[in-house]
């Protein structure tokens, strides 16, 4: 297995912070990716090399992700079946919680799970106000958009086993925002995800961080806000022609299947363009796949709105509960059946809940923790 350390300007934690892994975990092989740094770091890099890690570099700076995605890769092509823990370069990540993320890797494994681990911090008042309230802006996000809730949204350190490393270099993005698009793309691709509880610290009170938590939070969201924007636009054009068609007409479940039909054109092809931005696909699968998906939502919208309606509820308001109800069901299936991602691993068993806590479903990077 692997420790796999992205490194942009780091300091002098680096070498310390290898030398120290070597000693305590001398099974765990150390790479870390030069992430541009230039010259000026070259002795620091030379230090880590000496203190036994193998040391590969970026000509210039692409970002965490970037280097991270260069890891996986070079990890994969030289020792296939190997696992990967990702620390920060910065000591921020002890050495016991990096071995205990690895344990927990080997662990899902043995288990039959090729689960992501991920070491939770815990965020109490000793934390930084500006990092305690960016973790809780992006856990409540994130739970929004996902319906799972995970304890540590930004963390950096995470195990990675051997058979998700090719999920992982399929995941867009190339810095910071790569993290939370890996646990972002966990639901939808069926890759489970475990916690292992880790120690919260900080060097400096987190001054030098440059993760800008609500603004990163966000731009990491955006596939999911314009899903609602798409979708929002879609229930206008389906209100407006439901409630048009059922004045001309006075047929309830006419009216459905014509408003449906327009509405789900529309969507489809905003969802392929914008949201999904599946235009190198087939197009006549990804309709044929809308199609059943519409259909299925089609019954669903008719059974929910013949029974609400028939128990007293006005026409309008039956149909914001039905389609509120429809939306989370439509996302998770249009993101991984219909523009599914270009490599979808198959689904795991439950991990093992003995040492791991699984998770329900309801300028730098040094690698600070944000």
């Amino acid at each position: 297995m692997y420790v796999l350390i992205p490194a942009y300007q780091p300091g002098p934690q680096l070498a310390p912070l290898v030398a120290d892994l070597r000693a305590a975990a001398p099974e765990l092989d150390v790479l870390v990716v030069d992430d541009g740094s230039g010259g000026d770091f070259t002795g620091v890099f030379a230090a880590a090399r000496a203190a036994g890690a193998r040391v590969i570099a970026h000509d210039v700076n692409r970002g965490k992700g970037a280097a991270l995605k260069t890891g996986f890769a070079d990890i994969a092509a030289s020792t296939p079946g190997a696992g990967v823990v990702t620390a920060d370069a910065d000591g921020q990540h002890t050495v016991h919680d990096i071995v205990a993320v690895a344990a927990g890797v080997r662990s899902t494994v043995d288990g039959g799970v090729d689960a992501l681990v991920l070491g939770v911090r815990r965020f109490g008042r000793a934390v930084p106000a500006r990092s305690r309230f960016g973790n809780v802006a992006s856990r409540l996000l994130f739970q929004l958009a996902t319906g799972r809730r995970i304890s540590d949204t930004q963390t950096g350190l995470r195990g990675i086993p051997a058979g998700r490393l090719a999920w992982a270099q399929s995941i867009p993005g190339d810095g910071f925002e790569y993290e939370q698009r890996m646990l972002l793309r966990a639901a939808p691709d069926a890759v489970d995800v475990c916690e292992v509880p880790i120690d919260t610290v900080y060097l400096g009170r987190n001054e030098s961080s440059h993760f800008r938590p609500v603004r990163d939070s966000l731009k990491v969201l955006l596939p999911v806000l314009l899903f609602a924007g798409s979708s929002l636009a879609a229930f206008v054009v389906d209100t407006l022609v439901l409630l048009l068609l059922t004045a001309l007409t006075g047929s309830l479940i006419a009216s459905i299947i014509a408003a449906r039909a327009v509405s789900a054109s529309v969507n489809f092809v905003v969802n392929r363009r914008m949201v999904f931005r599946a235009r190198g696909s087939s197009v006549g699968a990804q309709a044929s796949r809308y199609a059943v998906l519409a259909l299925a939502l089609l019954a669903s919208n008719i059974a929910w709105m013949s029974f609400l309606t028939d128990a007293g509820l006005a026409l309008l308001p039956a149909k914001v509960i039905t389609e509120g109800v429809l939306f989370i069901l439509s996302y998770g299936v249009q993101r991984s059946l219909v523009f599914p991602p270009s490599l979808a691993p198959a689904p795991g068993a439950a991990p093992p809940r003995a040492l791991l806590q699984p998770v329900p479903t309801t300028s730098s990077h040094t690698g600070r923790n944000r």
